[in-house]
């Protein structure tokens, strides 16, 4: 894991020019702690799913800045929060977890995690859960040291807290007192881990300050914090979805190739944006990348960069290969020059059977089959009109589907217009 090139050496410098500081503790007194450095700094996430998502990303790529300028990343799977929920958010209560399902989630967690934070040296990155010393406290325990240092007015004015007092659904004593468990865990994480720096999204800040809050008051320390715009795309859509799902960080939810389309489709006015938040690329070289895609957008040079990017921060650069090459070959004038791992990859993304060569003797049918067509005749009119191609080769109403050659001995790739594609596997 190399280490990126920072503004003037100045990692806070770097993190504004990113617009990656949104509510800071004070500003200069953090400047100066991370240069005198090295620094604890701890993100958090509750393993509410076996499989982080792309709004998780934000955390991951600072934590791994700050690694990278030598600092102590500490990633906190919230085993303990998770059991209760955080509000922030939310119009509603979350699904309360119960412990095996939170031990198995964390266990995948830690998987993504370890491909963008490096987990190898503790004294680098650590991960940890908040169940380990979060279970053994007594309710009395909890609120004479924990409780006693924080009011209920500073509770009430956290704006998640009001929202949640003001909608439908109230909030349970539960989520309520789930500030209390995450200044705990700031606590806990300062006392043992040498941790005095706290991230999260601007939706978090209430949480995270009630943390520095807690140390001050019982530690008599001064300790730091900061937040992160929350990242929304020009249309407002928030991060992470895509029609209404999640986009994972797992590849068995959300492939290489589907997490690279995903970047593929950002808009030309975010992409300068969302290469400044997520690509460990300095911030000058993405300066100029941008000013080029802006001359010839049509090439989405930004798109293409920042997607390569990603997939290859969180799958790895075999994973990242494979994905352009298949995305590639959907449009190849020469589809027979792309590795069998290329096909392999779209033959889990896009629509894809076994047929015979008796099958796809009658083009017609076989067109049908792959549902390329209504029917045999509208087959035929489609044929008749040369919108057929097959491995790159325009078919009209005289074509055999079985006289093509095979790429790799097995693969037929057919599209339909511009847009519709089946992968044929030829089978005995």
């Amino acid at each position: 894991m190399s280490s990126p090139s920072l503004v003037d050496d100045d990692l806070i410098a770097d993190l504004e020019a990113r617009n990656l500081i949104h509510d800071s503790t004070d500003r200069e007194f953090l400047r100066a702690a991370v240069t005198d450095g090295p620094v604890g700094i701890y993100y958090g996430c509750d393993p509410t799913a076996d499989s982080l998502h792309v709004g998780n990303l934000i955390g991951l790529v600072v934590l791994r800045r700050f690694q990278d300028a030598g600092h102590r990343a500490i990633a906190l799977a919230g085993g303990a929060t998770g059991m209760v929920g955080d509000p922030g958010g939310r119009s509603e209560e979350r699904n309360l977890l119960d412990e095996d399902t939170l031990t198995y989630n964390v266990t995948k967690i830690k998987e993504q995690l370890a491909r963008v934070v490096d987990l190898t040296d503790e004294q680098r990155g650590v991960l940890v859960d908040n169940r380990d010393w979060t279970r053994e406290i007594g309710v009395l325990e909890f609120l004479r040291d924990v409780g006693k240092h924080v009011t209920v007015n500073q509770m009430l004015a956290r704006e998640s807290i009001k929202v949640r007092i003001n909608s439908e659904h109230g909030i349970s004593f539960t989520e309520f007192s789930y500030m209390l468990l995450q200044a705990n865990d700031y606590l806990w994480l300062h006392d043992n881990l040498d941790c005095s720096i706290q991230i999260g999204g601007s939706d978090q800040w209430g949480n995270i300050i009630s943390g520095v809050d807690l140390i001050r008051r019982k530690r008599q320390a001064h300790v730091h914090a900061f937040s992160w715009p929350l990242l929304t795309a020009s249309d407002g859509t928030k991060l992470g979805k895509t029609t209404g799902a999640r986009v994972w960080l797992d590849a068995t939810k959300t492939s290489p190739y589907q997490l690279r389309q995903y970047f593929m489709q950002t808009a030309d006015a975010d992409v300068e944006t969302q290469l400044l938040t997520f690509s460990l690329r300095p911030v000058a070289e993405i300066k100029e990348l941008a000013a080029a895609h802006w001359v010839a957008p049509q090439l989405r040079l930004g798109q293409k960069a920042l997607a390569d990017d990603m997939v290859t921060l969180i799958h790895g650069a075999d994973a990242a290969a494979a994905a352009t090459e298949a995305a590639d070959l959907l449009f190849s004038k020469d589809p027979g020059a792309a590795s069998e791992a290329a096909f392999e990859t779209l033959a889990a993304e896009i629509p894809f059977s076994q047929m015979t060569a008796m099958q796809l003797a009658e083009a017609p049918s076989a067109l049908v089959a792959m549902n390329l067509a209504t029917s045999n005749g509208d087959a035929r009119r489609t044929l008749a009109q040369k919108s057929y191609y097959v491995n790159g080769v325009q078919l009209d109403e005289k074509a055999e589907l079985s006289t093509h050659k095979l790429v790799h001995g097995k693969y037929l790739l057919v599209r339909k217009g511009k847009k519709s594609h089946h992968l044929v596997e030829q089978v005995l």
